[in-house]
């Protein structure tokens, strides 16, 4: 029970990541406002009080100030303050080259994937720092860290997060608020549905995250658990951090791999 008697926020906690973090937030004890666009989040809060965690639920534009500064003041109002902050909402934009993106589209990517945590930072730490300090937990991605992961705006935004990252927490200094970064590798969401409905339809899971070294996707879960990690006091040394959790996938530059148990040609 980590997080008995904190106050959360997550956004994009409709599916994948922030819905499985929600979950296991209020399995630990807290309190949690579920955010997010999609309407379906309802549900989420619903699932968490029914088994008998304390959740509500909000509508949210991610990248909106209002919205955030609503979301913010609405989870200080109903829970008594707010403690952490896992700003988890996201959308990819498509997998367009450099040439074919719209320059709308780009805006529209960074928009949501770095103003988005920018706001939670802006809003939510000043709330986080007169409980005496918490978390805040920013959603980047391994396409953040380099190349081949993702379309020019997604990782151009998802880097953006991780050096958003390492500013907060400098910026932060004093009022023991951490900020850290989870940089995810190809995770089964809502966002990744297409391509695994995809693989699925062509009998190709096989091939399904098979570049990194455990030779598979991700779980939404396994993603959470090491956001409540960076959220937790068991990270209470750990800040201005971006964590890759992608199966090893950043630990090389792409290479022709030796196959296991075979001799490389």
């Amino acid at each position: 029970m980590r997080f008995q008697g904190k106050s959360i926020i997550v956004t994009g906690a409709a599916s994948g990541i922030g819905r499985a973090a929600a979950t296991l937030f209020a399995a630990e004890g807290a309190a949690v406002l579920c955010a997010d666009w999609a309407e379906s989040v309802e549900g989420v809060a619903q699932a968490i009080r029914d088994t008998g965690g304390r959740a509500e639920a909000t509508r949210i534009d991610a990248g909106k100030e209002d919205d955030v500064a609503r979301t913010v003041a609405q989870a200080v109002d109903a829970f008594g303050g707010l403690d952490i902050f896992f700003a988890n909402a996201g959308i990819s934009g498509g997998m367009a080259n450099i040439f074919d993106t719209d320059v709308s589209l780009i805006t529209e990517v960074l928009r949501v994937n770095l103003v988005g945590p920018y706001l939670a930072i802006k809003h939510a730490a000043p709330e986080i720092a007169k409980r005496g300090g918490g978390a805040i937990v920013l959603t980047a991605s391994v396409a953040g860290i380099r190349s081949g992961a993702g379309s020019p705006a997604y990782s151009a935004s998802k880097a953006g997060v991780i050096n958003l990252a390492q500013v907060a927490a400098q910026q932060l200094s004093g009022s023991n608020v951490r900020v850290n970064a989870i940089c995810p590798g190809l995770t089964e969401t809502g966002m990744t549905k297409p391509t695994f409905d995809y693989a699925r339809e062509a009998g190709k899971m096989e091939k399904v995250g098979r570049l990194n070294p455990l030779r598979r996707a991700a779980q939404p879960e396994e993603l959470a658990r090491v956001a409540l990690f960076l959220a937790s006091a068991d990270a209470s040394y750990v800040n201005g951090q971006a964590i890759a959790v992608d199966g090893g996938l950043s630990s090389s530059h792409p290479v022709t791999r030796q196959e296991y148990g075979k001799t490389a040609v």
